[in-house]
């Protein structure tokens, strides 16, 4: 390891050289109270910056040990250190000094979610951050003094004020771990209270405007109001007890007029698989984090799923038990997104309305009259959603505000007026009694047997180019695989781009364990598993601070994007 007065020689000799000269300052320097960390210089002012890391001893940070001795509470002080590092690089950090990206420093930009990331990882008795740095130059000559300025200035600012115990808020960082670390607990209860989520009393749920998932600060805003029916309470090791709205496993209905909140409160549900950071408001909206949200996509390509509990008898022989298309149809789209989601396991699917194609959720009575059976491949949703539960173990959180057929399928109905929830069950059942439904079941005695799948290895291919290996998350919704691209726009629980970065290259850890006999779900499963016991780490050869977790639902959801993907059937 190299003191940091060699950077500083080094920085002065390639002074106005060519920018390939910044290459020389690759490696460690000692900069006594941390060590930095060079390991990959960029080609030009314009490329991607250049990737550092800084080291810290975690006895020398000061940071009490139970701020990380659990893993809940150890990944709360990370995400709640890449915020703090962040926020710093804003405060100290001068900005652009040149061409391209001269002067910048960056580390990746956490949202409202609390997650496992690779920003900031305590290893080994040390505390290291992973951030990038865009070097300066005047055109491509490099500029030295300005590097010097960001290294011996503003660099030791940040990690002073940033890695520190004396220098945090110490309210603020407990106050995010212990938050963290109730959400966590109160997730794992769920199952044996009987419930599939959890929506806190006091909650604000709606959020800033359809791009921004801040809170709404408006004063209108309106605190999120337990009905007494469906009121739950829970004692949490740092908050205490705890009252919210308990949604109970079976089929649950989210009705009420437009606009006053039903899907405000399904879109909190299905985020309730994440932690949220004090203050967003759905800090205890908690749900099973093997919950799937579901919706038609047209468009999407289907490989071989056996849709046949939903669609069958399709016009001039059509397959369903081993459905396929390179266009589906948005029943057809969200018949496979069920079965996969099934495929890979899941105790929680939510639906909204307004997302979904209406000849998959409902066919009424007169449309029964007028076109039988015989000629209907569809067996809408409301004759499989009760199947789905009592057969595998499955439950329903469904958004409907048009059909009132649904009441007859329901355990629960809760009503939102005015962005106040009211259990409006009973009433719900009396309709249903009063006003016979006279449309006609069509899902049969039970939801179905459907195939697994097995992925073909030789179907991946991530090489684009001379390169073997080109795999390119594109913000939060593209990956670029080699030379396709997987469009994961409708999977609407990703909320980082991070996870889309860790995503595409989890797929190339996938396809190493694709031999031709696991599944789709012991493919990912295997993934999962490496990643749970080693980090996140295990996805690169090098390290990279843009990773964040993600589940194996979305993991499974991208390989089946894939519009190169072949699979064979199980049995």
């Amino acid at each position: 390891m190299r003191r940091m007065d060699e950077l500083k020689r080094i920085l002065r000799r390639v002074d106005k050289k060519g920018y390939g000269a910044y290459r020389e300052i690759k490696g460690e320097y000692n900069f006594g109270y941390f060590v930095l960390i060079v390991d990959h210089v960029q080609a030009d002012p314009f490329a991607s910056p250049s990737r550092m890391r800084v080291r810290v001893s975690l006895k020398d940070t000061e940071l009490p040990e139970d701020t990380y001795k659990t893993r809940s509470r150890e990944v709360a002080l990370r995400d709640y250190l890449t915020r703090v590092f962040f926020n710093n690089i804003k405060r100290f950090c001068k900005g652009k000094r040149g061409s391209g990206k001269s002067g910048f420093i960056g580390i990746a930009r956490p949202g409202q979610e609390i997650l496992d990331r690779t920003s900031v990882i305590i290893k080994d008795g040390y505390l290291e951050v992973r951030f990038v740095m865009g070097l300066p130059a005047h055109g491509r000559t490099i500029a030295s003094s300005e590097a010097e300025k960001m290294f011996f200035n503003e660099l030791p600012q940040i990690v002073k004020n940033s890695l520190f115990f004396e220098s945090l808020n110490k309210k603020e960082l407990y106050e995010h771990i212990e938050t963290s670390e109730d959400a966590d607990f109160l997730r794992a209860k769920l199952k044996s209270m009987g419930l599939v989520a959890f929506v806190a009393e006091g909650a604000i749920l709606p959020r800033s405007s359809g791009i921004e998932d801040t809170p709404m600060r408006d004063e209108k805003v309106v605190p999120f109001k337990v009905p007494d029916t469906l009121k739950v309470s829970i004692v949490l090791p740092n908050r205490g007890e705890i009252v919210g709205m308990g949604i109970r496993e079976g089929v649950t209905l989210i009705v009420g007029g437009g606009y006053h909140g039903k899907s405000t409160l399904l879109r909190a549900i299905e985020l309730g698989i994440y932690n949220h950071i004090p203050g967003d408001g759905r800090e205890f909206v908690i749900t099973v984090d093997d919950a799937v949200k579901i919706r038609a996509e047209d468009g999407r390509r289907v490989e071989k799923v056996d849709i046949s509990p939903f669609i069958t008898n399709l016009p001039f022989g059509q397959q369903t038990r081993a459905f396929s298309t390179e266009d589906a149809s948005g029943s057809t789209s969200q018949a496979a997104n069920i079965i996969e989601a099934l495929e890979i396991g899941t105790s929680l699917i939510m639906i909204d309305e307004d997302t979904s194609a209406t000849n998959f959720m409902i066919r009424d009575h007169r449309m029964q009259q007028l076109l039988p059976k015989f000629y209907e491949p569809i067996t809408p949703f409301i004759d499989k959603v009760r199947l789905l539960y009592k057969d595998l173990g499955v439950s329903t959180v469904l958004v409907i505000g048009g059909s009132g057929e649904y009441f007859d399928v329901a355990d629960t109905v809760v009503c939102m007026i005015e962005y106040c929830p009211y259990d409006f069950t009973d009433k719900a059942k009396k309709i249903a009694e009063r006003f016979r439904a006279e449309r006609l079941s069509e899902g049969g005695e039970t939801f179905g047997n459907f195939r697994v799948r097995i992925p073909i290895r030789r179907s991946f291919d991530p090489s684009r180019g001379r390169k073997e290996v080109k795999i390119t998350a594109k913000g939060l919704s593209r990956i670029v695989f080699g030379r396709h691209e997987i469009d994961l726009s409708s999977i609407e629980q990703l909320v980082d781009p991070c996870q889309t970065n860790a995503i595409g290259d989890a797929i190339l850890k996938a396809i190493h364990y694709m031999d031709e006999e696991k599944t789709i779900r012991e493919v990912v499963d295997t993934v999962l598993n490496e990643v749970e016991g080693r980090g996140l780490d295990v996805l690169s050869p090098v390290p990279s601070g843009d990773y964040a977790f993600f589940r194996r639902h979305e993991l499974a959801a991208a390989i089946n994007r894939l519009r190169t993907l072949r699979v064979r059937q199980k049995g």
